[in-house]
């Protein structure tokens, strides 16, 4: 089998083919680190670090770059909002984002440079791009000539002539044409800045991801990432810069994600809508967030909602219940050499669960079509665990126990399914008692109390304390050897 990756620059879906033979070469534009990290950051994050797990799963060598971006407008903004530096300012926010991602799981890119450490490199590409004609100074300023670079607009899809109609010279700039972009700022009163042919001043936000992948990946590479609003100027900007240098092709494939939206709107601080990382995590499990933002394709547009956290709950739930059941089983226990309990289409489905998801994962990345083989053989096990008799054969334990564990395998690409299953299920439950206000204690208490009330015939308390704990989330099932008690799914 081969992976079929769509590629934004194509707009059709295209046969993984590596520059080096079974080697990826993936370079992913990071974060501006001037503020907290955001829900949009974390499905890029974990969208790129599937993508590495499960090229790593398919034996690929994966060499992953991701940059931070510690030098902007942004930054130098937000920095004097606060009385900071910029250099502290951004090295904060770095620390923050690694908060946020070790939280969630995530693996660290093998290389993340950061833009103020590579300033020589950008100076370099920014000589040669003026060698070639691509660039010129104007003032103190340095600027990409985008008449030169014919193929721009081919990533976005856009008409440079009418791109051109709509652009706009600002009063302090000195284009020569309205779409030329900046590459070298000249420097303003209290900003960074760093010395350079053109003046003191500090690089434009473009050359910096085309000057550090060509010094960590070469000149042309495999694939390049980020979500869709980098499409253009940046990563268009990127290529006209790239491409105009060395003449030949920057990446080869780009993998874009979808954007996030807040019950069907965009997200935005004025709505009262933006939503952290950590606000998220505050109220779900890491597990959580993960499920929800692979249960749909990555370059489709995610809706985050209260309801859609819900049913992630609840499907996560599912799959830990199913391995919490197989845990239980001891194949020591087992009755070596008895007839087994399973069919040969019970052992079909379990034997194809690999490479059912491996078409899903393949066919660019299909996780939400990979979780549904998930739920499969959940109820193919779920199915099999009904029919075994009281004291089932070792060897039907140990195959359930099999496919359990290749099930957790391949769930941990998406980073899913890590927890113990038994804790996972015993944490929710507390966190549900505890938000409906009591402990097992309380509920204890009422359920006695409620047992006493039914022997007094008092059916109205015994009524009225169902409702009490209805009310919090606990449901009652009352049955031939007692009340029991479990926690409503919201």
């Amino acid at each position: 089998m081969t992976i079929r990756i769509h590629n934004t620059l194509s707009g059709k879906k295209e046969t993984l083919q590596t520059i080096e033979p079974g080697h990826v070469k993936l370079y992913v534009c990071g974060i501006t680190s001037y503020d907290y990290c955001h829900i949009g950051h974390a499905r890029s994050a974990l969208a790129f670090d599937m993508i590495v797990n499960y090229l790593k799963y398919r034996e690929y060598k994966v060499t992953y770059v991701r940059n931070f971006t510690d030098i902007d407008d942004k930054i130098i903004a937000r920095a004097k909002e606060q009385q900071t530096s910029s250099e502290e300012l951004a090295l904060r926010f770095i620390n923050e984002f690694y908060v946020d991602m070790d939280r969630l799981g995530i693996n660290r890119p093998d290389i993340e440079p950061k833009a103020t450490e590579h300033i020589t490199e950008m100076i370099a590409l920014i000589g040669e791009l003026i060698d070639k004609g691509k660039a010129y100074q104007s003032g103190n300023d340095v600027y990409y000539v985008v008449d030169s670079f014919p193929g721009y607009g081919k990533l976005s899809k856009r008409n440079p002539d009418d791109m051109q109609a709509g652009a706009r010279i600002s009063v302090n700039e000195q284009k020569r044409n309205p779409m030329d972009f900046v590459l070298w700022k000249g420097s303003k009163p209290g900003e960074p800045t760093w010395e350079s042919p053109w003046g003191p001043g500090r690089p434009g936000w473009h050359i910096e991801c085309s000057a550090m992948s060509r010094k960590y990946l070469g000149a042309t590479f495999d694939i390049h990432g980020g979500g869709q609003d980098l499409i253009f100027p940046h990563h268009e900007n990127e290529i006209a810069q790239s491409e105009g240098v060395h003449g030949k092709p920057f990446a080869n494939m780009w993998i874009h994600h979808g954007f996030v939206t807040i019950r069907d709107e965009k997200m935005s601080k004025s709505l009262g809508n933006f939503l952290t990382i950590r606000d998220i995590l505050s109220h779900y499990h890491p597990e959580i967030l993960r499920f929800f933002i692979f249960s749909t394709h990555y370059r489709s547009p995610l809706d985050f909602s209260e309801t859609a956290m819900q049913d992630a709950t609840a499907g996560l739930e599912r799959l830990y219940e199913c391995l919490a059941s197989v845990d239980l089983l001891d194949p020591e226990k087992g009755i070596p050499q008895a007839a087994s309990a399973l069919d040969d289409k019970d052992i079909g489905q379990l034997e194809a669960m690999e490479s059912r998801f491996q078409q899903a994962m393949d066919n660019d990345f299909n996780t939400a079509q990979a979780q549904g083989i998930f739920f499969d053989t959940v109820k193919t096990i779920n199915r099999i665990c009904t029919k075994l008799p009281a004291t089932p054969s070792a060897s039907d334990i140990e195959l359930l126990k099999k496919y359990a564990a290749v099930l957790k395998k391949l769930a941990d690409i998406m980073g899913i399914l890590r927890e113990d299953a038994q804790g996972f299920l015993a944490s929710g439950k507390n966190k549900k008692i505890s938000e409906g206000g009591l402990d097992v204690t309380d509920i204890e208490k009422l359920i006695a109390e409620r047992y006493e009330s039914r022997l007094a015939k008092n059916w109205a308390r015994s009524d009225e304390i169902r409702d009490i704990l209805l009310a919090r989330n606990i449901i009652l099932k009352d049955g031939p050897d007692g009340t029991t008690w479990s926690v409503k799914n919201n």
